[in-house]
């Protein structure tokens, strides 16, 4: 869901005790005449303002700025700080029972007080709603929380030094139990949440308006102005609202050449690039007994006919980088496994693939996707899957992002494009959610070695011992070829030269807003 912070070492030896401890802070007020709004624009969507309901970028954005976490992330660090937590740790050496403080003193938007009993109501009903396109994947190795007082403990089943980075996402948003039922979703479009900004107006699929929260206590220590985010259905809807002059910042939505053009001579204009900020994956379905991809035969003819460099280069127009495993390229665990493997657009290959299986050709898929530049690239992936006569590709596009989510789990495309963004500085956050058990993929793949090497790589607090298990899990997945890694790219973020701290956004998948501010 989730620009990714650069990935260094924890640094912490193995069964040591991890204290997190936070130091009080309420914020001071950001100095400022201009009182309108700051505008963003993007097509990344808001989809829901109930954190057990969505597991996607656009919402989260918007979750980090209203609600809280027990811990958070600061810019470029891997280990996550205490938030509505005064302090964390693990209680043991088997990373199995994980322990937080609340913060004392803090309240919802509405008035009423975050308790522990609070964090554990959060985590229970987005386990047992477990909305197909919800969060619950993350937490598949929480077992129980318990809240005693002040305290609120995780049980895992199986040892996991990432839990403390799953908990400071958007999938730990503490919500009031006052106003989310326990086995629903939330079907008001409003919500009281305690992060640095309240909810001030919605306008379900086109804006939203956030003013700074005066009653925040927590990591944040700058106030920020009001903002509103404006959301658009595709990039050039951003760029009509850019030249229009009606937005101040656009976020994931210029076009690829739009962004190629501008340089550092455009005086108006602050172009920030962050690190790699999202991968695209091609996920094959291997759900129904006469899938035509269900034969690995078949998936490994159409990992060989992928042409990424004249995506990269036609499509893209350079902005973004071939990707040839699941891990992206500048995360530490990285390898190519794909390009070891297969070769690069070479219909011969994937001719010989079929043949020795059996399959009879042109094997006939459907290829989903959504609007925009997404077309142009399914367009494209045609033309390649296409060469030789070995496959007969129909392209179906779904323009809404939750219907278009609801029919890939529905399994009703043999092959559609996706988007992921990290959730956390680590590996993990693209292994465990995408291809282990329960994964939020749901096309079917399942493999007992790959959840066994996940596991393996959880128990480590030196995150650099996990580097080898990770390149194996990566092997495998270019071996089974359930998804297909095709491009990575850098955050690319525009402001104009009026507003400040636009690279914040920049810089991995939180959205700072506090540290947005008129010049």
């Amino acid at each position: 869901m989730s620009t990714f912070m650069k990935l260094t070492r924890l640094g912490i030896a193995a069964g040591a005790s991890v204290f997190l401890f936070a130091s009080g802070c309420q914020l001071p007020q950001t100095e400022t005449t201009n009182e309108n709004p700051i505008v963003i624009g993007t097509s990344s969507r808001l989809t829901g303002l109930d954190p057990a309901g969505v597991y996607d970028n656009g919402s989260w954005a918007v979750f980090n700025n209203i609600y809280q976490s027990l811990l958070s992330f600061e810019p470029g660090s891997p280990v996550p700080k205490p938030d509505a937590a005064e302090s964390c740790k693990f209680t043991g050496p088997t990373l199995t029972t994980y322990q937080c403080k609340i913060r004392d003193g803090i309240k919802f938007s509405n008035g009423n007080r975050l308790t522990a009993r609070a964090v554990k109501w959060s985590f229970d009903r987005i386990l047992r709603i477990r909305d197909p396109l919800g969060p619950a994947p993350l937490f598949a190795n929480l077992v129980s929380v318990e809240a005693q007082g002040s305290l609120v403990t995780f049980h895992l089943a199986t040892a996991d030094a990432t839990w403390p980075s799953k908990i400071a996402t958007g999938a730990g948003s503490i919500v009031d139990p006052a106003e989310f039922p326990p086995n629903r979703l939330r079907a008001e479009k409003s919500t009281s949440g305690s992060g640095p900004y309240v909810l001030s107006s919605y306008k379900e699929g086109h804006s939203i308006t956030l003013e700074p929260n005066t009653a925040y206590k927590g990591a944040v220590s700058t106030r920020g102005v009001a903002v509103e985010v404006r959301y658009f259905d595709t990039s050039q809807g951003v760029e009509e609202a850019w030249d229009a002059r009606t937005v101040d910042i656009a976020y994931a939505g210029l076009p690829a050449a739009t962004l190629a053009e501008i340089g550092p001579g455009d005086e108006d204009v602050r172009l920030s690039v962050g690190g790699s900020a999202e991968t695209h994956y091609l996920v094959l379905n291997l759900k129904s007994p006469d899938n035509p991809l269900g034969n690995v035969a078949a998936r490994r003819a159409v990992a060989a006919l992928v042409d990424r460099g004249h995506l990269a280069g036609e499509v893209f127009k350079h902005t973004v980088t071939p990707l040839y495993s699941i891990v992206p390229q500048g995360v530490a665990g990285h390898s190519t496994a794909f390009f070891d493997r297969y070769p690069e657009a070479d219909p011969a290959y994937a001719k010989r693939r079929l043949r020795s299986a059996g399959i009879t050709t042109p094997v006939r898929i459907k290829l989903g996707h959504q609007g925009g530049i997404a077309a142009v690239e399914a367009s494209e992936l045609k033309q390649q899957f296409e060469k030789d006569g070995l496959f007969r590709v129909e392209i179906v596009e779904e323009s809404d992002f939750t219907t278009y989510q609801k029919r890939c789990l529905k399994g009703e495309f043999d092959i559609h494009l996706y988007q992921w963004v990290p959730d956390f500085p680590d590996a993990d956050t693209f292994v465990q959610p995408l291809v282990g058990a329960g994964n939020v993929l749901g096309n079917g793949y399942t493999s007992t070695e790959v959840d066994h090497v996940i596991r393996d790589t959880q128990r480590f607090t030196d995150r650099g011992k996990a580097m080898k298990p990770f390149r194996s899990i990566q092997d495998t997945i270019a071996k089974d070829a359930p998804l297909i890694p095709v491009w990575h790219k850098q955050r690319q973020v525009v402001t104009r030269s009026a507003v400040l701290g636009g690279h914040r956004l920049a810089e991995d998948a939180v959205w700072r807003l506090w540290e947005l501010r008129w010049l």
